[in-house]
């Protein structure tokens, strides 16, 4: 079973450098016990599917925005998605959150205009601390 999954994510991120060039990169996969799948930094977006319900993940989300001390925070929630933009440390964050399976959830976070990955991997970190409780 490992060995199928690192061979269909081999598979996948061949076919996304042939088709996107160096605009995708995938970053780091984090450990299994935290219920993170691998990073992927395309064009300024910091994502990852969470195996977690999409409640869950909102809620770990808010907490880690509280923890950061975002402000201007807005949120804005539908069935199966949702978004946050605010600020921390005085740059603009904005954060995706996409309904995938009963227990998978994605978070895509761009900081900044351009993006910035050291940074929207942090944040990524403080949901993980949040979702694991």
């Amino acid at each position: 079973m490992k060995t199928l999954k690192l061979f269909a994510t081999v598979l996948m991120m061949g076919t996304m450098f042939v088709y996107m060039g160096c605009t995708a990169a995938v970053v780091g996969t984090a450990a299994v016990g935290t219920g993170v799948g691998t990073y992927i930094y395309m064009e300024g977006v910091l994502k990852t599917d969470y195996y977690h319900s999409f409640e869950r993940v909102w809620k770990a989300t808010e907490q880690a925005l509280v923890s950061l001390k975002a402000s201007e925070v807005v949120p804005s929630k539908k069935i199966g998605e949702g978004s946050i933009s605010c600020v921390i440390n005085g740059e603009k964050v904005w954060i995706k959150i996409l309904y995938k399976d009963k227990n998978v959830t994605n978070v895509g976070i761009r900081v900044g205009i351009l993006g910035d990955e050291r940074a929207s991997k942090m944040i990524h970190g403080v949901i993980q601390d949040h979702i694991k409780g």
